[in-house]
């Protein structure tokens, strides 16, 4: 893979600055894929649960072809896979499918059934962050579709970032956008939904660990409810 600039905790934060400057949410996505594209070339990609297309479809947009990083759990809705094929089948990205080194059946044999019941910090690392962390390794950039209004602990998300678990530049192009934003976009440019945010997925996880919310509650707070765990791992 080809970079045009190497990947710094400077190069992030003079971004971040320069980025953080642009009032309109849309037009700093847009400008902020734009840049890394450019300035990362191959080296960059995007993750995307398939809650809907939104990153992809603005990531697509700025840079035609670009990775888009699917963590396929074994544990999904069939929602959030048809969602996959659909938004891989209509939009100019490529996808990248990645599954743990181990099936659920093997999981299973070696940890116990329902894991994620017992430990689901244990089973998210499994299925989720030490997989995205063997994807990553062949890129010095990625991009995610985290957001500041969706709970309290992603209030503080910069556009652009270090992470510095994984020594690479982390954009997160929809770090303000506010629900309406999201909605707006999606309507206009008919971007591909999950079905399941029609009956009250407002976040899409795996399926053994996502209810709907109820009106009011937090977007995230279908996610582990009752478990005292509100992350996967992914973005801490």
């Amino acid at each position: 893979m080809t970079t045009a600039i190497a990947a710094t905790p400077e190069l992030a934060a003079e971004a971040d600055a320069r980025f953080a400057g642009v009032a309109d949410p849309v037009e700093q996505a847009l400008e902020v894929l734009r840049w890394a594209g450019e300035t990362f070339g191959d080296g960059f990609a995007v993750t995307s649960s398939m809650a809907d297309g939104l990153l992809a479809h603005l990531a697509s947009r700025a840079v035609p072809g670009v990775h888009v990083v699917f963590l396929d759990t074994g544990y999904h809705f069939a929602e959030t896979v048809g969602t996959r094929d659909w938004v891989s089948g209509v939009m100019p990205i490529t996808l990248v499918n990645v599954l743990p080194e181990r099936t659920v059946a093997e999981q299973d044999a070696e940890h116990g059934p329902q894991l994620h019941d017992r430990d689901p910090d244990l089973c998210c690392s499994l299925r989720k962050v030490q997989p995205l962390a063997r994807a990553l390794a062949g890129y010095v950039a990625w991009g995610s579709g985290v957001r500041r209004d969706e709970s309290p602990t992603r209030a503080g998300t910069r556009v652009v970032d270090w992470d510095a678990k994984r020594g690479m530049v982390k954009v997160n192009p929809l770090a303000a956008w506010t629900q309406e934003h999201v909605d707006t976009y999606v309507a206009e440019h008919r971007v591909p939904v999950n079905p399941l945010q029609e009956v009250g997925y407002a976040s899409i996880g795996c399926a053994p660990c996502t209810r709907p919310v109820a009106p009011g509650e937090d977007p995230r707070a279908g996610r582990w409810a009752g478990r005292g765990k509100t992350e996967c791992g992914l973005h801490l």
